[in-house]
């Protein structure tokens, strides 16, 4: 009873003072209010010009309504199933090959009982995010030229970036590359809160490795692996519009082309904004249902726990 008395006068002075000081805390939390407003909520008016023959000169209110004719015509578009396969199997595969590798790797940095040797790997494993994606793609395209390091390995002179058939594993392979260090963050900080008592316990009992992750390590991690698959496949559909662009050829075009890709193309070089802003938000939709289905999924397999 004394320490419940305690809490609440503790919250009765905390929230004595926030009253008091209330001019502090507003100033503090106004630019975020106010950014949030403008840059989140405020554009979300636009959404109305996928639904309009939008002229930038006559503006959202003397644009024409067109109701859901720029959805029928992009479903309806014989390119529409090239685009939407070649989507989702960038972002599928892209999930399947790529969330499993921060999770291992934060499972082998966990091992390494020098901190100074752990250290320098996490440095380097880190360094590949603060690339920006369009140096990438140059560091790829150069790789990957005739004239190459990767040519000069085999013998051969194969030109990559020309093949619909190498632009897949090309887009994947340097996106595990540059992310998966990072990536492992999260789990690596998760796994601080895994038990040392059992593992210990654990080790002086026989288990291996593959045991000592099972038993103590993984139930350490379950949840925010779940959270963050939950998300990953809420993103299924979006894939990073500047990779996709920058790493496109002519020849590649087959398999390269993608929905945002496609929606860039549309509104900003053929200025059909409404057609446009139509196909942004039917990948949007996509993306949320997704996100909701897969919860629920999760939920059903989590015994209740889930994102939400």
């Amino acid at each position: 009873m004394e320490k419940v008395s305690t809490n609440n006068s503790k919250l009765h002075a905390t929230l004595l003072y926030i009253k008091q000081h209330w001019q502090l805390y507003a100033i503090f939390i106004l630019p975020a209010f106010l950014l949030t407003i403008i840059f989140r909520y405020v554009p979300m008016g636009g959404v109305l010009i996928a639904f309009m023959d939008y002229n930038p000169f006559r503006g959202i209110l003397g644009s024409e309504w067109v109701g859901f004719s720029h959805f029928s015509r992009f479903l309806s578009s014989p390119d529409f199933m090239r685009y939407l396969m070649n989507t989702l199997k960038l972002s599928v595969f892209g999930l399947l090959w790529g969330f499993p590798v921060p999770i291992l790797l934060a499972f082998l940095l966990n091992r390494i009982l020098s901190s100074k040797i752990k250290q320098k790997i996490q440095l380097v494993l880190y360094m590949p995010n603060f690339i920006s994606v369009i140096v990438l793609c140059g560091i790829v395209r150069i790789l990957l030229s005739p004239t190459g390091m990767i040519n000069s390995l085999l013998g051969t002179q194969t030109n990559f970036m020309t093949m619909p058939s190498a632009f897949r594993t090309i887009y994947i392979a340097s996106g595990i590359w540059q992310g998966a260090g990072w990536g492992s963050i999260i789990y690596t900080a998760a796994l601080s809160n895994a038990s040392k008592e059992l593992k210990e316990a654990a080790v002086i009992d026989g288990a291996n490795i593959i045991q000592q992750i099972k038993a103590v390590e993984w139930p350490a991690i379950k949840d925010t692996v779940l959270i963050q698959f939950i998300m990953a496949v809420g993103n299924i559909m979006s894939v990073g519009f500047e990779k996709a662009y920058a790493l496109q050829t002519d020849l590649n075009m087959s398999a390269s082309e993608i929905i945002s890709t496609y929606t860039y193309k549309k509104g900003l070089l053929d200025g059909d904004y409404g057609f446009s802003t139509a196909v942004g938000l039917f990948n949007t939709i996509i993306n949320v249902i997704l996100l909701v289905s897969m919860n629920k999924v999760v939920q059903n397999m989590n015994d209740g726990k889930g994102m939400y």
